[in-house]
Order: C-alpha cells, then structure tokens, then sequence
C-alpha cells in the first residue's frame, strides 16, 4: 500500500501533532525524501519522537523505513519514458511483446477492478447522466486520448458537453462559466501536469465539482477532486498504458446510457437526423 493511502486508513488514529506531518509527506514527498529527521520535525514544528511515533502508525519500522518506501514511491513517480524501457530490455527476447504487453493489461485490469469504489462509481454516473449538469474535460499529453474518448461519447448521449482547448491561455474563458452545477473531469497519470492542477483548483474555486481519473499512485489533484479512480497503468513499454483507465471510461459511459435511456436515446436519433441533413452540404 501507498505511504497516502496508509496515512488515510489510519488519519483516525493520529494525534494533533501527527497530523502536521501529512502535509510534508502526503503533498511534499520530495521534501521530505531530502530531509532528515531533525529538519522534518522542525518544519512540521513537531519533535523527532513525533515522526518516529507516526511512521510506527503508519506500520513502519522507523522513519528511516518510511522514508525508503517514499522513496521507491517516487521513483515511480517520476522515472523517464528512456529508464522505464531500459529496466525491461533484459527480458526481450523471453516472450513475445504482445502476450507480455497483454498480460501486464490483464492484471493492470484486475487490480484496478480490485480496488474500484462501486459506489462511487456509481455517484459519479449519476452525476454525469443529470442533463442539468455541464460537463468539461481536460487530460494531460498523454491522458488528453482519454480524455477525448470520453468527451466523444458523452457528446453524442448527453448535451452541455466540452472539451477544454490544449492552451491554457483559453482556459480563463471557460472558467468565468463554470458554477455549482458544473462537472470538470481531468485525466493526469505521471509525469503529473501543474497546468491541470492549477485547474482543478480554479475550477473548484468557482464551484465546480471535480472527478479524476489517475494512476496508482495518484495525481496531487486529489487534494482538489471531489471524486477519484485511481487505475493501474504500468506496462512493458516506455509509456504507461491507458487502458485500465479507459475501461472505466466506457464502463461509466453504458452506466450513463442505463440511467438516461430515453433521453440518449432521443439525442442520438436527433443527431443521426443532423448528420443527414448536413450531408447535403458535404455534397454539395
């Protein structure tokens, strides 16, 4: 489990004190991998017994032991496209890239199924299927696909839908839109994008809800989202894969369809009819 998620299944259990660690090791693991003891304690303004008591909360041994393992966190994290591909080059020839590729899928699937909130799932369905909402996404450089894919759909089911442009620049224009009955949906998987967190806490400033979509290990975005699915993504390739995350995707768009099926069902006839109408213009 996760340094953040072991802070979360035992948040009840920390004293005032404890608690002032979170912020340096939840929202700050890279300052806290170059600190000592002593300047963590100080910076949390806690004593060093403190943060030997938290990490033995959290099941460690020691701080030592907790900084290890936050540590290795962020080496995932933030480990290059070039490294990731060079750590799989020794077993190249043992399998064939697309039944190792496919493996890794079908487990990145089961796990992510593992640990997938059911009823969240469906809170977040429901909340996308109320044509009363307005819906905007956003993804990062890799994640924009599923983005689109989502966005896609939703589109041809749902109106009040929108896609975010790819410059930020324009993004101030749609915020002054957004209010409390507007859905932003983010899709951030590691290297994790600033523009999109910066985002998400405009976006929430105004009231919007937030829902993201996100990796293992998880995106700072969830400080912000109200809503989170965290999917597996690792793969033996010098990127990570979607697909665990794209599952959910069109899991929730047939959720959306089963919870509005006249109404889907009338817009898509609609724009079937469109579509016929202004095929006239192609042709002409």
């Amino acid at each position: 489990m996760l340094v953040r998620d072991l802070i979360e299944a035992h948040k009840a259990d920390l004293t005032p004190a404890e608690r002032r660690l979170v912020p340096y090791i939840k929202d700050d693991s890279l300052a806290i991998e170059l600190k000592s003891i002593t300047k963590l304690a100080e910076a949390a303004d806690v004593s060093t017994p403190t943060v030997i008591r938290f990490a033995r909360k959290l099941g460690f041994d020691g701080f030592p032991d907790m900084q290890n393992a936050i540590r290795t966190e962020l080496a995932e994290r933030i480990k290059q496209p070039l490294a990731k591909f060079e750590t799989k080059l020794g077993a190249e020839h043992e399998r064939h890239i697309v039944n190792r590729f496919t493996m890794h899928v079908v487990e990145n699937v089961n796990r992510t199924m593992n640990q997938l909130d059911y009823e969240l799932f469906d809170r977040v369905a429901a909340l996308l299927a109320d044509t009363d909402n307005k819906i905007y996404l956003r993804g990062g450089k890799i994640s924009q696909a599923s983005a689109f894919h989502f966005f896609n759909h939703l589109q041809i089911i749902r109106p009040n839908v929108s896609m975010l442009g790819a410059s930020p620049s324009v993004w101030p224009q749609t915020l002054l839109d957004m209010d409390d009955r507007s859905v932003l949906i983010l899709f951030d998987i590691r290297r994790y994008e600033q523009e999109l967190e910066r985002l998400a806490s405009l976006a929430s400033s105004q009231g919007a809800k937030i829902v993201l979509f996100t990796d293992q290990w998880g995106s700072p975005i969830e400080g912000i989202a109200d809503h989170c699915f965290r999917a597996m993504v690792e793969a033996p390739s010098s990127w990570d894969s979607t697909i665990a995350i794209n599952l959910l995707v069109e899991a929730m768009i047939a959720q959306i369809q089963i919870l509005s099926p006249d109404k889907s069902s009338k817009r898509i006839r609609e724009m079937e009819n469109m579509i016929g109408v202004t095929e006239i213009f192609r042709k002409a």
